[in-house]
Parts: C-alpha cells; structure tokens; sequence
C-alpha cells in the first residue's frame, strides 16, 4: 500500500478460487460503504480451506502506523454485488498466488477525509482450484459491469432529454407536423431501446417482450420494434448448446438424440429451443439455457434496482421498490429448469384435472394445452413434448387457418383466471412468445414457458378476489328489474343505486337507465378497502371513489391497438383528475403533490398478479380484439370467495371462532348454533353479561356471502335500529349532566327548529316516537338519496319539516327520522358534534374503542361484515305491509322492493360512513352486551371485559390514523408504543384480581376457564339519576311523558314478559340484530347477524339463553308475543 510498508499491508491467505471470488465482492461492496470509516470487520467464514487474514489500512501516507483487525470472510451468494466504481485488480504470481488491489475510482489514490481508499492483500489460490478458464474471465471482466451498467442509464438519460426536448419543440409547428415529429421521435428512441437489449441481452430482453404487449398504451413504433424480441433474438452458437446439453445430461449428443434440428425454433432472453427426436422416437423440444446468463440476469437485477431507487429519490411518487423487490425475489427461479419443469407439470394438473371434475361449472372449465415434461430435464436443460403451432403473434397464418381470436384470447384469460382464483398458482410471465395456437381444430392455446410463476396464500387468493368482484358489476339485480318495473319503482330502484354509489337521481326513464349502467363501472368501495387491508396495500390517504378508479384500470376492457393514442390520453386525463383531487385533501402546492406517493405498502405478491392482469391485455391488444375481463374472470373469482361459504359448521372446526368457553351456557348456545348451521346463519355474534361477568362472547361463520374470512369477536357488524337504543342512551346522558330536560321544547334548544306547528314538541316526544314527524324526510329522500348521507343538510331538512300529527297523540314509529330530531338535539344541546358525545357518554367509559360507531371512520374496512337476505323469507314481508303502526310511507311502497335492496344500500361506503342514528351504527356484539350490562345496573360501568377474549376489547384505536407523508419521529413511535403497552398492562392487571377458580357456581349457570373479570371496587358510572330505569322505561314519575298505549318508553322498546311483567327493555334492528337487558336478574345480550332474515334465529337464542339462567322471557321474543316495527321485521310470527 502508497504511503506505508507495503509487505506488511500484503497478509497471506489460503483459500479456494470460488471464495477469492465471493472475498473481493465482499470487500468491494464494504469499502464502497464504509469509505470514511477504516474500522469495519468481516463476518465469519463458511469456507473449509479459509485462513484469517489481516487486513491493513493506512491512514496518512506519512504515518507508518497501522491498524491491525482480526477479520473472518464468508462467502456471499453472487460476486455481482460489488459496489460500482470500485475496480479490483487481480495480478497472478507464481504458483497460484493473487495479489488483490481496491482503489475506489471516484478518490483514486488522493486523500478523502484523512484516509486512502486504497488497500490490497494476496491470497493463495491451490492450483487443484484452477480448473476453469471462464472463472478467472468473469473475475478478470468487473469491469464490463459497469460499461453494462453505463450504458443503461446513459440511454434512459438520452431518451428523456430527446422527449423533454421535442415537448419544448413541438409547441412551434402544426399539428400536422407535430404528429410527423412525434412519430420519428417514438421510432427514434424505440430503436435506441430495441438495440440496447439487444446487444445486453438478459432481464433488459424480458422488459421489452413486456413493453411489445402493451399496445394499449405505447406508441405504435415501441410495440412494432420490440415485437422482434418475443422470439427472435440472435441465437447461440451450436457448439455451446451442445456443450451445455452434454454437460448437463452426462451423455453425448448421439446418445440422447436420433435428431437434433441446429437452427433453433427461438432464441429468448434465457435460453434457446431446438427441436429434436429421442432415441425413442418420440419428438420433443429441447431448451437449453444460456452459457453464464444468470450472472448477466442477476447484475441486470440489481441496475434495475439502481434506476427504482433513483426515481424513488428524484420522484417520491413513482416509488417501484415493492414491485422491483418482488421481481428480484422470484426472477431468479426462472434459471432453475428443474424449477420450471415441476412448475409445468403442477399446472397442468390443476387445469387438467379440475377441468375434468363434474361437480365443476361448465362456465369454469378450460380448454388448454400444456407439453408434458420428459424425465431427463436438469437445472439448465428443460425437455418437452413437441406440440406444432402457430405463434400467437402470427397473425396472417392465424387469420389463413380461420382461427377466432376473440375465443383464443378469452380462453387463456380463463386459464389465467382459474390458476390465480382457484389454484392460487399462476405462471407470471404470459407474453405472446409463450403462447402457441395448435394448426388442429378446434385450435386451441398452448401454454408455454412455466419459469416464472407465482404461488399465493389462500388469503391473498381471496383478497384478490374481493378486489375484482369489487371493481366488477354489483348492479346486475338492478339493472334485470329495470325493464319489468313501473316508472315508479324505477326511481326507487334509482334511489337505492344513487345512496350507493354516488350520483343524483333523475326522475326521467331514460335517464335511469344511464345512470345504472354508469354506476356499474364503479363497484363495491369498502369491498376494495377491504381487499387492499387483507393484501398488505396500505394507503396515506384516505380517497375511496380514486382507489376504485385506479384498481378498475386493471380490469377494464381491453382495448385494440388502433385505440391505444385515446386510451393514453384517458389515463392520463383520470390521473389528472385524481391528483387534483390529491391535492385539494391534502391541501398541498401543485409541486408537493407530484412528490407525494399515496401508497404507504405495497404488498409483494400482487406485483406478479398486476403484471399478469397487464399482459393478458396486451395480448387483446396484439390481436386487436376487445375482451371484457369482468365477464370472463367473475366466475372463478366469485368460486374462490363462495366455496369456502359453503362448508358448514359439520364440516369446518374454524366455523365457531377459537375462543374459550366461559360458561355452560355458551356450550349449549354453540351447540345451537351448529344445529341451526349456515343454512340460517351467515356470520353471527352472541354475547352475554350475567351479575357483571361475561357468560357468552362466541363468533362463528362468515363476514360475507363473498368474504369468507371468520367472523371475530372485534367484527363489526350494521345493526340497523339497534342503533336508536344506543342514540337514545346519549340524550339520557345529557340530561344526567344537566345539559338537558326531557320536558324541554326543542325549539329553545335548536332555535331553527322553530315554526311549522313544532314549537309545542318536547324532547320526549322525540324518544317516545309520538312528535309527529314519523314521515319526515322520506319524500325528499326519495327524490334526492345523497340528502341521507348529508348530516348537516339532514339537519336542515328536520329543521323545516311539518308534523303529520299532533304532538303527543299518537306513538307511530320514526324509522328514521328519530336519529336525525335526536342528533340536532344533541348537539345544540350539548355545543358538541354528535360523534364526541358519543365517545364521552359511551365509547371511553366503557373502553369499547374501535368496536360502536355510528358512521364508521376510514380505516376500519377490513372489520365490517357484508349484509345479506334470506331470500327464502323475503315474501313473508308482504304480510306486515300493511300493519297499523307501521308508517305509512313504508305502507305505501313496495316493501319487498324496499327490503330485497336494503343489504346492497346499507353496504356501501356512502351510507357506512354517513352519521344516521337511527339506522347505521356498527358494532361488536361484546360491545354492545357491554353498554346493555351499564344499563341494566342503572349505569354502572362493569369490570373489564374477560381477558380471554382476543382481541382484547377496546385494544383497537378508534379513529384510524393514515401514515403521514413524512415518518414521524421515533419519540413518537415509542410513546404510542408504551401508551399501548400501558393500557393493555392495565386491561390485564385488573382482569388479574378475581377468582381463580376453574369453576365459578352461579345462580344457575357455571363459569368456566377462569373468565372472572376484575374488581369492581373502582367503577364510575355513566348515569348518577337513581330512578334512570324509570326513565329509559317511561315508569312511575316519567309516565305522564310516553303515550300509554305505546310500546315504547323514552327511546327504548319495552319488552313484557308473558305474565305482564315490565322488566326489560332494549332495541332491534330490521334483519335480527338486537341488544336488550333485563334490570331485575342483571342480564343483558346482544346478538349480531349479517343475514337478514325473519326466522328464528335470534328468538331461538335469546329462548335459550333465558331458559337456561331461568330468565322470563320476553313476549318479543317469544313465538306468539306481540313485537314491535323492527321485530316484525326480524322474527317469524
């Protein structure tokens, strides 16, 4: 080393030529990083025949002094890594002794922070290592790395200056001339790229065959140019295939083959097929890999990854490193033929033999070819059955033989749908130059080249599913009833389809239509929310309606080549409407915006699956045919999501979530609900509070007809009406503060709800459903559906309205209104927005964070079961029409219309997340069993939630947060992270203090597994008014405040047993949700269902459970008991 004692800088080592090789990368790519810091040690070896060196670095080069540091070497899986600008020199001495020298080429030999960066040490290779030539060139040869590597980023670097160059141009000519420009501009640089990946060969060529299948989106040059590259590479030498054939094989050419064609029949990117006989007389191709690709695969791989995290730098929004790192991790297996090999063979059986099964829908069945795999393939020769056909980019030979390629297009797309919906197994790389067409009748697809594929877990399946189904036609029922319905029931029909998806009704027929139609192309937002939480996307902001516009992209229909220009031009259009929309919720600066990546994650094994989704239109693209991907891949997405559905409790253990029992009258209730079974049940929550402790919290079945994952205890479930209990509770709390009477006229507190003959309307008209505005806003939501999803204009509305009746006369139900007339008074009554006395009065004294919302917040998605009806008992509706208290609004309309649609209404993201008291709060059922177990006691709090519960309630944080556009700092991290671990200590440590029994006796019914739930010497309450049940329930003093005749007290349902007994009281919701407590025998229960139905269901459980602790049951739930609006809609009379 300059500057020093140069034998002394020289330590001798022993060690074989593969780790001098694997040695000097390592060391290279160290100095590279740690250049200002001289102090850096090596791993430990691996290797057998390594002795420990040590390795001197100079200072100063007048300072002799040198420090010594003990270093160990292991070998590292490819020589490529070596950091650019660093050039090892390998001079060979005598008897097999190298002298390694590194100098960094960017400093040389001159002084960079007071240190050399140069250093160099001698290894001693035995000669028994030095058997190949090519080793010592590829070690010789660092140095075309980098011209490889130059010349990629020099041609990206030319090819933007010449765009950049023509935008600045082009402003000065005609269009006519600017398209001229244009056009030599995109040939130009096409053949600057054409020639580039050429000339390197490897991952550059797999790029372009990639690029020569988007004719949907490249200019026409690009795709005419780099369509050479899909088989027509220059091809290698014979004596090298033959030499690679032999060595492989372990036997001579003749030995194998009786014939061997020398011209190959293509060249690609990786290897080169020939056709061939075996001595067996059987003909096959032979694919033989080429002589040292995967070192120029893997060094193209890592400039890839170069060029990502340079744009990743300069343009934060275009961040591709999910998607490069994906590509690194599997582009690799493409150089294992015995990888590829197993691959072909796998899915062949899995559309052979699928294809086959009877029990199968003809509409899922593919017809495809697939070559066998002949036994004597190895890791770089592939041999397969010979299959004559026609290119699939031969488009004059295809049109000779008649082929219909519309067909042939949409039955790989089938094979493609069925290996990524149903097998969770898909080859990744479906360019034109792995598809054949067979010259047989009835000419059907042959599908090549199984190197890189991709295998996904049964829950990516599944998210991937959700994510097309979400983006695909939700509308079809709609849309089928359009042509058989009255201009009337059309604008009801209208109105649910406007609440869902965003767009203002219009009374004219015509227009109906259209507006249908429209809004199919826009699908199921929470579906797709939920999706992206299930595959790991996570995004930085919240912007429903522009995910759903960006995931559709990938499954529009496929466009031909002649309109590529216009399909460019749309994109970019859409994307410039989405970064306005960007830019005004982020209240960012046009240039902030253009920096800001709104993907927080992207998950790894989507990466694959968009590639494939892109390339399979390519192909549409390629042979200008329109495929309309939502109809062809439906149905296998679609199987993935409903044959998981249709297993039964018999037949799956995980159907009843894995919890620990806690009483025997759990036991007996899972029983039950194995026996009623999913012909009954969808997904469903029972929980239960006896004297303060939890008896019941079992979740079993599904969150959705498409959404097979379990239902779990923290799911969140729309509970319809039982969401008027909960309002109604949140009043009562004010008036417990003092904030509120319930004599009160509404106008003094809500001045603009002065007028119209409401001035006399008390605050307990409004919870006793007896202040005449029953009928409210039903015409206006009729006519404008959005106005629902509105909270303050829904205010306004209320505010203006006229009473049907007079106040006080009559108790008729407000099915919705009642959350509206009790939101205005909340929050004028209390200066608060709704939603935090909502988290004041009920959330955080209870600690049920995450699990009661009314109005979800973004964030949640991935927690909330999908409404469905049980269309079996869908006609049973037509009998309560006409019922007296029913209001007649709903007489008049078409109820089973009305009720058919209200699962798709109540699903979407519009109404989830919109503030309707009395009709879309979401909840657990412990959550809820929580607040009803406060009530019963008059508002205590009770103990803390069983332990064994997972996850533990209230562990959720309760509004979501997005990840910021910077990282926050880790002070912060920390903070939050102890804040948790603070709260949870607490949950647990007051979960700690109870009996510890195994078994607990009470009055009638046992606790089991330790379920005891803490002291209860601490608890507040919600409520301090002593006679609080007398005014829940309209009893004693509160008496004169309800009509006498009514079902109801003051917001709840009064619930009488059969002797007549008033001890209970609570809330249903239309479908079978319900939640209730009964204040004698400290009981309360909530039950949660995402199957609407009006069987037994619930009236099965609540029998049950009542009998079992002896608990009077009350007449709503009994067979022949008179039930209230929603309970007429829940329960079979």
């Amino acid at each position: 080393m300059d500057g020093g004692d140069e034998s002394s800088c020289e330590p001798m080592v022993s060690i074989s030529l593969t780790s001098l090789i694997h040695l000097t990368a390592w060391i290279s790519r160290q100095w590279s990083s740690c250049v200002h810091d001289p102090c850096f040690l090596l791993p430990s070896p691996r290797g057998p025949n390594l002795k420990i060196p040590s390795i001197s670095v100079t200072k100063s080069p007048v300072s002799s002094a040198k420090n010594r540091f003990p270093s160990v070497v292991r070998e590292v899986s490819h020589f490529c890594t070596a950091a650019c600008g660093l050039f090892p020199q390998i001079a060979c001495g005598p008897a097999g002794v190298f002298q390694v020298s590194i100098a960094s080429r960017e400093f040389g030999l001159q002084k960079c922070n007071n240190l050399w960066c140069s250093f160099k040490f001698v290894v001693e290779v035995p000669r028994s290592s030095v058997r190949s030539p090519s080793v010592l060139q590829l070690l010789m040869g660092w140095g075309n790395i980098l011209k490889r590597r130059m010349k990629v980023f020099t041609l990206a670097l030319v090819i933007y200056l010449d765009y950049k160059g023509m935008q600045k141009r082009v402003k000065w000519f005609s269009k006519v001339k600017t398209d001229s420009i244009w056009e030599k501009t995109h040939e130009r640089n096409a053949r600057r790229v054409l020639n580039l990946m050429i000339e390197l060969e490897g991952l550059w060529v797999k790029l372009g065959q990639y690029l020569s299948t988007r004719a949907d989106v490249l200019p026409e040059a690009y795709i005419r140019l780099l369509k050479k590259l899909q088989d027509s590479l220059p091809p290698r030498q014979l004596k090298e295939v033959c030499q690679t054939v032999e060595r492989e094989l372990g036997k001579s050419m003749n030995d194998i083959f009786s014939q061997f064609i020398e011209a190959p029949l293509a060249t690609a990117s990786i290897a080169q097929v020939h056709r061939a006989t075996l001595r067996n007389g059987q003909e096959v191709v032979v694919k033989v890999q080429h002589r040292g690709i995967k070192e120029v695969i893997l060094e193209d791989l890592k400039n890839a990854k170069s060029i990502i995290d340079w744009i990743a730098w300069a343009e934060p929004q275009y961040d591709f490193n999910p998607m490069i790192d994906e590509w690194c991790k599997e582009a690799p297996k493409e150089l294992d033929f015995n990888h590829e090999a197993e691959n072909t063979r796998r899915v062949s059986e899995n559309l052979r033999v699928k294809s086959e099964d009877v029990g199968l829908k003809y509409a899922n069945k593919v017809d495809v070819l697939i070559p066998d795999v002949i036994q004597q393939s190895t890791e770089k020769v592939l041999i397969l059955q010979y299959m004559d056909g026609i290119r699939l980019n031969d488009v004059q030979s295809l049109d000779a033989l008649g082929v219909d390629k519309q067909k042939l297009v949409e039955e790989i797309t089938r094979a493609y749908a069925h290996q990524i919906y149903v097998d969770g197994f898909f080859n990744g790389d479906p360019h034109p130059g792995n598809f054949l067409v067979s010259r047989e009748p009835p000419h059907r697809p042959i599908l090549l080249d199984f190197g890189l594929t991709k295998s996904i877990s049964s829950s990516m399946k599944q998210a991937l599913a959700k994510m097309f189904l979400a983006c695909a036609e939700v509308c079809h029922a709609i849309s089928a009833k359009m042509a058989e319905t009255s201009l009337t029931d059309r604008k009801h029909l209208l109105m649910i389809a406007s609440c869902m998806y965003g767009f203002c009704a219009i009374a004219s027929e015509g227009s109906i239509q259209c507006k249908i139609q429209w809004k199919i192309q826009l699908g199921d937002h929470v579906a797709l929310l939920a999706a992206f939480s299930e595959m790991g996307l996570k995004l930085r902001v919240d912007m429903p309606e522009q995910a759903m516009n960006i995931a559709t992209v990938f499954f529009r229909t496929s466009t031909p080549a002649s309109e590529a220009l216009d399909n460019i031009k749309t994109l970019a259009e859409q994307r410039e409407k989405n970064m306005k929309v960007l830019q005004e919720k982020m209240k960012m600066n046009k240039k902030e915006v253009q920096h800001f990546n709104p993907v927080d994650a992207f998950p790894g094994d989507a990466v694959i699956f968009t590639r494939v989704v892109n390339l399979l239109r390519g192909l549409s693209s390629t042979l200008d045919v329109r495929v309309i991907y939502f109809d062809i891949m439906r149905p296998f997405a679609e199987l993935t999501l409903l044959g998981n559905n249709n297993i039964g409790p018999t037949k799956s253990n995980q159907w009843i979530y894995d919890s620990p029992i806690q009483s025997n009258v759990e036991a007996k209730l899972r029983q039950l609900l194995i026996e009623l079974g999913n012909e009954k049940i969808l997904g469903i929550q029972v929980c239960a509070y006896k004297d303060g402790r939890v008896i019941i919290d079992t979740a079993a079945g599904v969150l959705g007809r498409y959404d097979p994952r379990p239902v779990q205890p923290d799911t969140l479930f729309p509970v319809f009406s039982v969401t008027k209990g909960i309002t109604a509770g949140m009043v009562h709390w004010l008036v417990d503060k003092g904030k509120l009477k319930l004599t009160e006229t509404i106008a003094n507190i809500w001045p603009e709800f002065s007028g119209g003959n409401k001035d006399i309307i008390k605050v307990h008209h409004v919870l006793n459903h007896s202040s005449g505005l029953h009928n409210t806003m039903s015409d206006v939501i009729r006519s404008n559906p959005l106005l629902m999803c509105d909270w303050e204009e829904s205010l306004h509305h209320i505010a203006r309205s006229v009473p049907d009746t007079e106040p006080g006369s009559q108790q008729l139900y407000h099915y919705l209104s009642f959350g509206w007339l009790c939101g205005g008074v909340i929050e004028h009554a209390s200066g608060k927005k709704f939603q935090e006395i909502l988290e004041d009065a009920i959330i955080h004294p209870l600690n049920i964070e995450g699990e009661l919302y009314i109005g979800i917040p973004p964030g949640v998605e991935s927690r909330l079961a999908t409404l469905t009806l049980d269309k079996e008992e869908l006609q049973n509706l037509l009998e309560i029409r006409g019922r007296p208290e029913m209001p007649s609004s709903l007489q008049q309309a078409n109820f089973t219309e009305i009720a058919s649609n209200l699962p798709v209404l109540f699903n979407t993201l519009n109404i989830r997340r919109a503030i309707i008291p009395a009709a879309n709060g979401h909840c657990s059922a412990r959550a809820l069993a929580r607040y009803y177990a406060s009530l019963a006691t008059g508002g205590s709090i009770p103990p803390p939630h069983s332990s064994v519960s997972k996850p533990l309630l209230g562990s959720h944080v309760h509004v979501p947060t997005f990840p910021s556009v910077k990282p926050p700092k880790k002070k912060w991290k920390i903070k939050e992270t102890v804040s948790a671990y603070a709260q949870n200590k607490r949950l647990l440590s007051s979960n700690t203090n109870g009996d510890s029994s195994d078994t607990a006796k009470h009055d009638g019914y046992s606790l089991v597994a330790n379920s005891e739930d803490g002291d209860s010497k601490n608890v507040s309450r919600i409520f301090n008014n002593p006679k609080i049940h007398d005014a829940f329930m309209g009893l004693s003093e509160y008496a004169d405040l309800v009509v006498p005749t009514g079902k109801f007290g003051l917001g709840f349902r009064n619930f009488n047993t059969a002797t007549g007994n008033l001890t209970s009281f609570g809330h249903s919701g239309v479908g079978g949700s319900t939640g209730f407590c009964d204040i004698e025998h400290n009981f309360s229960i909530a039950i949660t269902v995402n199957k609407m139905s009006l069987g037994g269901v619930t009236r099965s459980i609540v029998q049950l459970v009542c009998s079992e602790l002896n608990i009077p049951l009350p007449e709503d739930f009994s067979r022949f008991g008179e039930k209230g609006p929603d309970m007429q809609l829940n329960l079979a009379q």
